[in-house]
């Protein structure tokens, strides 16, 4: 048995869109730029002062809510686990369960690259469990735990 390791990326946003449901304004990753199968994924989200958000939160200082980098952070996972198990066009969709231990270090602005690190700590096959950084030039923003559950859409 080999012990390669598989790497992927970059991927663009057309490779983004086709592994996860997520469209504007709810799609919050712009590129991948590396995937270590079965591993881990670093990803950006290049942060617009356009972003709607921005509007009232807050007006004079504008900062990109918490909830909104963990989200981010999920969807970096989302495309690692479709990824990784294989899923990529299969219409799977990754959903969150539970998150744990967020914590936010630095506001994160308009005009930022925010990184979004994020590795596999349990993977199944329909639940995962997975840990998140987003930095901003090197400097960790936010941090969090969360769990997903992959599963087949709803039903129309």
């Amino acid at each position: 048995m080999s012990d390669d390791v598989v790497t992927k990326g970059p991927l663009d946003i057309r490779a983004v869109l086709a592994a996860l449901p997520h469209r504007y304004p709810m799609l919050l990753v712009d590129r991948v730029e590396e995937i270590v199968v079965d591993k881990s994924i670093r990803a950006i989200k290049a942060v617009s002062f356009n972003e709607g958000f921005f509007q009232g939160h807050f007006p004079g200082r504008p900062i990109m809510p918490g909830v909104l980098i963990v989200e981010a952070l999920a969807q970096a996972a989302g495309v690692l686990a479709v990824e990784s198990l294989g899923l990529s066009g299969s219409g799977k969709l990754v959903y969150f369960m539970a998150i744990d231990g967020a914590k936010f270090r630095t506001p994160v602005e308009p005009g930022c690259l925010l990184t979004l690190e994020v590795e596999f700590v349990q993977k199944r096959a329909s639940v995962c469990k997975f840990a998140g950084r987003a930095l901003v030039d090197g400097k960790l923003a936010a941090e969090a735990n969360f769990t997903a559950m992959i599963a087949d859409p709803p039903a129309n």
